[in-house]
């Protein structure tokens, strides 16, 4: 931070009134009206305010039994204690659950009760609230101040703190955290079973289900008196994640950006061509008996499936890249080899093949990740600018996502870092603790190659060659999906948790139809789907777009 003396003085344009949300006066509420900045108002001399400042700090809960309290741990120490030390800013952290934070930012943004700090995956969440004059703009803050904030523009850069910047109107909502390792998901499948029954990792879809067909067909030998609790491939009520890699196989590898665009409201790309078909195998090998038939039961949070899996009953499954490793001693491969036996583990496997026979993956940017905003109650905006850029220090993101030597972490001959099974106050709830790295997604150790070297050290627990083939297979042949700018879509304000709910409903009710009524469950899903708002949606994407981007079909 530069030694300067900064007096800090709100533009009156960002004096916002929260009447629109419903908080305009109520006793106990922070003041917003318009052109005050009087709380906000301050001096920095080097780095610190002459009066102590107090922000609050959205952290996800995960539920995670054994874990530690989200809002007071060694890690909140340690963010509290160099806040107060470097700018003299007291930080409360507020939970929020993770598997419903949607609806519950929703709620606290309703009721005028948002932390100064909030992120959540959904942006259209924001632009509603940022239309109702809840939400701060950031680009005045950000012009006024970027330079003091050189951690947080050396970490994201303008592509990840302008990614959502609206070029017609010259707001900027919110800001994007990083996804440090651009990868995505994996497809896992039982090493120990494919060996016991002699058969190869599979590299195509055909192989990939010969290997499901087998575990079924062979579930006495492979769980004896369990083989009722046989799951040969297992997905959850969130099908369009949990069967994504099936489903962009179908897809055209050629796709425009355009058509992309369109259909990517969505990012579990239920209007994509191809994702019918996708789903037409899945409802086959549902009826086949080789799919988990209580799949829609359990909602978001529940933690039947994992529990199958650490138990020995799935066989296969599609998720996040590194989701077996997760958890330290609890993960789903240390739980395995607990339960099972030293042999039994799930390995990433790569099979999902394109019309061209390449195993392609949609990926996000870097910058699809959590998105960061200020709620128009926060008072202390320039003291949560000052968070973030504090966070975003190399040296504070490591010790986050490693702690201390001999307690989170050993050093290896090599250098690499290992981390090793925390207790206590020091176990991490998030995998390399990106609830509190929130401009960080992933593992970042401020040296490239420390951090590629570290990297399959990074599950305590879990062989580190299995780590390692789960990373190869993630980053192979992936699409990066490009930045469309064009102006707000009015249509999908306030669409998401519905249409998101709906689209669920789509997905489930198809995949498990008897094979002959699929296309009509599919067809008359769809037709609902799209008159419930997502054909709006469509519409207005592809006029921007072509308003935008004329006939050109890329964004380039």
């Amino acid at each position: 931070m530069k030694k300067r003396i900064v007096a800090f003085v709100l533009a009156a344009t960002m004096g916002l009134s929260m009447v629109a949300c419903g908080s305009s006066s109520d006793s106990g509420s922070k003041s917003t009206s318009s052109g005050s900045a009087s709380a906000g108002d301050s001096e920095l001399v080097d780095g610190k305010f002459a009066e102590t400042k107090h922000i609050t700090v959205e952290v996800y809960d995960r539920g995670n039994d054994g874990g530690t309290d989200p809002t007071d741990n060694m890690y909140t120490d340690y963010i509290k204690k160099g806040m107060l030390e470097d700018h003299n800013v007291e930080v409360e952290f507020v939970s929020v659950p993770r598997w419903t934070e949607t609806e519950e930012i929703n709620n606290l943004l309703a009721s005028g009760g948002a932390p100064d700090i909030c992120l959540t995956y959904s942006y259209p969440t924001i632009q509603t609230y940022a239309n109702m004059g809840g939400v701060l703009d950031m680009k005045p803050m950000l012009d006024q101040y970027g330079s003091e904030l050189t951690n947080l523009n050396d970490w994201l850069g303008d592509t990840n703190i302008y990614w959502d910047l609206d070029d017609e109107k010259g707001t900027l909502w919110a800001i994007e955290g990083k996804r440090a390792n651009n990868r995505r998901i994996n497809t896992f499948m039982r090493k120990d079973w494919l060996d016991k029954l002699g058969l190869e990792e599979p590299k195509t879809k055909e192989e990939f289900y010969n290997c499901i067909c087998a575990f079924r067909d062979n579930a006495k030998e492979l769980l004896g008196k369990d083989a009722d609790k046989m799951v040969p491939f297992s997905v959850s009520f969130d099908v369009g994640w949990r069967a994504a890699l099936l489903i962009e196989s179908e897809m055209d590898p050629k796709i425009t950006d355009k058509e992309f665009y369109i259909n990517g409201f969505d990012d579990r790309k239920l209007t994509q061509k191809g994702t019918k078909e996708a789903m037409k195998t899945l409802n086959k090998w549902y009826n086949e008996g080789l799919l988990w038939k209580d799949f829609a039961l359990y909602t978001a949070g529940d933690s039947t499936e994992d529990d199958m899996m650490k138990a020995g009953y799935v066989g296969a499954f599609q998720h996040n890249w590194d989701y077996p490793f997760r958890s330290g001693d609890d993960s789903i491969q240390a739980n395995l080899k607990r339960i099972v036996g030293e042999d039994a583990k799930y390995v990433a496997v790569d099979c999902f093949e394109n019309s061209e026979g390449k195993t392609l993956k949609y990926v996000d940017s870097t910058a699809g990740d959590r998105k960061i905003f200020f709620p128009s109650t926060n008072d202390e905006p320039l003291a949560s600018l000052l968070y973030l850029d504090w966070i975003s220090a190399p040296e504070h993101i490591k010790y986050l996502q490693i702690g201390d030597e001999g307690v989170t972490h050993n050093v290896l001959e090599d250098g690499a870092i290992e981390c090793i099974a925390a207790t206590g106050d020091a176990i991490m709830n998030s995998g390399n603790n990106i609830d509190y790295t929130i401009t960080c997604n992933g593992l970042s150790l401020g040296d490239e190659d420390l951090t590629l070297l570290s990297m399959a050290h990074s599950y305590p627990s879990c062989d580190p060659a299995d780590v390692q083939q789960a990373l190869d297979y993630a980053a192979t042949n992936n699409k990066i999906a490009k930045n469309v700018k064009v102006p707000e879509i009015v249509a999908e304000n306030g669409m998401g948790e519905a249409l998101g709910a709906k689209r669920d409903v789509v997905f489930d009710t198809a995949l498990a139809a008897k094979e002959k009524d699929f296309d009509k469950v599919w067809d008359s899903g769809i037709e609902d789907y799209l008159a419930s708002g997502a054909q709006a949606i469509m519409d207005e994407r592809t006029e921007k777009f072509e308003a935008r981007y004329g006939d050109s079909k890329s964004v380039e």
